[in-house]
């Protein structure tokens, strides 16, 4: 199994947990954006949109992360990432889905060229649009995981799952942009409760072996 993957993208992360969790053995391909490897011949021919993650598995070619995680899910069962209830399983792909909707173009260079290409903008403005988006994010997930009894360690339950796996990189970013966390109790206590499992800590970009300080 091969991950192209760049060390800072949000998707990457999330599908470098998935397989951490399932302990599924893999090669990493660095694809590094800085220096448009995702517009090289070689690299469209493995994923036509340009972005990051493609994953292939034998003969099989997939890109977006939540599919390439729902794949991972289906073809190594344990641990599950979704749970069997489709109740429950719809509320975990919505959990998932908040914090990735708006916020997943803060890895975007084609959103990040735009905005400082097109729109001329400087680093300040850049942060403050990022921040802008992790907020809304965070402000819609929170008072769902407050109020839910299905709300355990993490997100749905006892157990990391897709969820989980969506927010960890998301509180990264915050972190990264120094966004104050004070407001989300509940996202900063699942999230530590993730970093505390080392399927999440050796996903982190820090730890990739493309990594820039």
């Amino acid at each position: 199994m091969k991950l192209y993957s760049f060390f800072r993208s949000s998707a990457a992360f999330r599908v470098r947990i998935a397989l951490n969790l399932k302990q599924i053995a893999y090669e990493t391909v660095a694809v590094h954006l800085r220096r448009n490897d995702q517009s090289k011949p070689d690299y469209r021919a493995v994923n036509p949109q340009g972005l990051v993650p493609a994953l292939q598995d034998s003969g099989l070619k997939l890109i977006q992360s939540f599919a390439i995680i729902e794949y991972l899910d289906e073809v190594h069962p344990d641990p599950p990432l979704l749970p069997k209830d489709p109740a429950d399983r719809a509320r975990v792909r919505a959990l998932a889905g908040i914090v990735a909707c708006d916020i997943h173009p803060i890895n975007n260079l084609r959103v990040l060229r735009y905005l400082t290409h097109e729109l001329g903008h400087d680093e300040a403005a850049i942060a403050k649009w990022y921040n802008h988006w992790i907020a809304t994010g965070f402000e819609a997930l929170e008072p769902l995981l407050a109020r839910d009894t299905r709300t355990g360690a993490f997100c749905h339950s006892n157990s990391p799952g897709l969820a989980d796996i969506a927010l960890v990189p998301q509180v990264v970013n915050a972190e990264r942009y120094q966004l104050d966390l004070t407001p989300y109790p509940n996202i900063m206590r699942v999230s530590d409760n993730c970093m505390r499992l080392e399927a999440f800590i050796a996903a982190h970009p820090s730890k990739q072996p493309d990594f820039e300080a």
